[in-house]
């Protein structure tokens, strides 16, 4: 049963809006509430008059979020995720389905509220946006060929080999900093990555491990598999405009309320085979600075 898959970025790209005083004059307590109301206008309160929460999400990203091959619904970890928390807020959800850079966009522009984006909260991006508490943790693996590891035992062996991915993402930066080549793709399947990884296209795909595991296991008959090279451990949260305070709090207070009810696990478990994504491993990870010089 083939279903499909994209490695969604860990780490945003796109720059945060950029507001400066006129001259020299400097910039007063009342001129920067005006500026922060215009930047945060679509906030909790327009949305629960509104009654209806504006996500996106990829719809490619298997078992995170995808469609089911029987009903062709959109289904999936952060999806049902987002499905509870309306249903605890009382709101509706709509969901649009796009890629990374559709999603930042968007989310500047208030077309959407939410966006299943990871924030890494040291990263470079951590001010640009708001981010929620996580809900999910993991760390780095790479796919590579089945009969001989694609010539990598070390993430050093990186160097010369074909590393695919999405661009700018943090997987595809430790490949960048191991001397890799980078094969970047745009919102691309499962079946894509690892057929090109089988046939030599590209050596290589380093991202999420849970998410390379049921990679793999859905799509048996591709000769590759998931390498025992481990790394960077992370987290994944769902990103809101800067400065929306107020909404990322509500959100924040449901996904604690379903860390701690049980919810949160069941449906990880639904969705990844039994595993329980949303407790953080603990293991000796090595861990690589892909944060700009």
């Amino acid at each position: 049963m083939k279903k499909k898959l994209i490695w969604a970025t860990a780490l945003l790209v796109c720059a945060m809006l950029f507001v400066s005083a006129c001259g020299t004059k400097e910039t007063t307590e009342e001129e920067q509430k005006d500026v922060t109301e215009k930047l945060v206008s679509r906030d909790w309160e327009v949305i629960k008059e509104e009654g209806t929460l504006k996500v996106a999400t990829s719809g490619t990203y298997f078992p995170n979020s995808y469609h089911d091959e029987e009903s062709n619904e959109l289904t999936g970890f952060e999806v049902e995720i987002l499905r509870e928390i309306a249903n605890r807020l009382g709101l509706e959800v709509e969901f649009t389905e796009m890629g990374v850079d559709g999603m930042l966009t968007s989310l500047n522009s208030e077309q959407i509220d939410i966006a299943a984006l990871g924030i890494d909260r040291d990263g470079e991006n951590a001010d640009k946006y708001n981010f929620t508490i996580p809900y999910k943790y993991s760390f780095g693996s790479m796919v590579v060929r089945e009969e001989d590891n694609s010539g990598i035992e070390k993430l050093e062996d990186l160097k010369g080999k074909k590393a695919a991915g999405a661009a700018t993402t943090s997987y595809m930066k430790v490949a960048e900093k191991f001397g890799a080549e980078l094969v970047i793709y745009d919102n691309a399947t499962n079946d894509q990555y690892l057929w090109d990884v089988a046939n030599g296209r590209t050596d290589v795909v380093l991202n999420d491990y849970y998410g390379q595991l049921m990679a793999t296991e859905a799509l048996p008959e591709i000769p590759v598999k998931v390498h025992d090279v481990f790394y960077n451990p992370s987290e994944t949260n769902y990103a809101i405009k800067l400065g929306n305070d107020e909404f990322t709090k509500q959100i924040n207070a449901q996904l604690e309320a379903m860390h701690d009810d049980g919810t949160l696990s069941e449906i990880s478990k639904q969705f990844y085979n039994g595993e329980d994504v949303t407790v953080q491993k603990d293991y000796e990870f090595q861990e690589i600075d892909v944060s700009e010089e």
